[in-house]
């Protein structure tokens, strides 16, 4: 995990569009940036859900969401349409940001060890500073959580 106080990793990747998005557009805005492990799965379904009923408040705090896996611009696309996501997924099949972000781990799925996407957020400051840092968040709450933290 990157600790608070660093600076944030830039990037550069495509979202759900097709259209590249990177850090360094949002300088002058709280970015909460969520890594998941996979599209239209129970948690992560749960967690973007929250985040899209949200939204208007986090806009309100001169905020955006950013959510990032390794699926596909076109499983984002389906996911974000599905369920009306108004913020930006972000496609990262090379794992070069999740990686960046320290959160490609071993975890333990059904007995077994592989490695994927440990479910973490991370709150980036005005500047790009990250601000604030939390692993394996609890999918339902964490929306309401960020929210208020911000």
């Amino acid at each position: 995990m990157l600790e608070v106080g660093m600076k944030a990793p830039e990037f550069t990747l495509n979202n759900q569009n097709g259209q590249q998005v990177s850090l360094s557009d949002f300088i002058g805005k709280k970015v909460v940036l969520y890594f998941y492990s996979k599209d239209n799965t129970s948690g992560c379904t749960k967690q973007s859900c929250g985040f899209a009923e949200n939204y208007p408040l986090y806009e309100e705090k001169n905020a955006v969401v950013i959510g990032i896996s390794k699926d596909s611009v076109t499983s984002h696309k389906r996911f974000a349409d599905k369920y009306e996501l108004p913020f930006a997924l972000l496609s990262d099949p090379e794992l070069e940001v999740i990686q960046a972000y320290d959160v490609w781990k071993e975890k333990n799925m059904y007995g077994k060890k592989v490695m994927g996407v440990v479910r973490t957020t991370y709150i980036i400051n005005e500047k790009g500073i990250i601000e604030q840092a939390f692993t394996k968040v609890k999918a339902a709450e964490n929306p309401i959580k960020m929210l208020e933290i911000i």
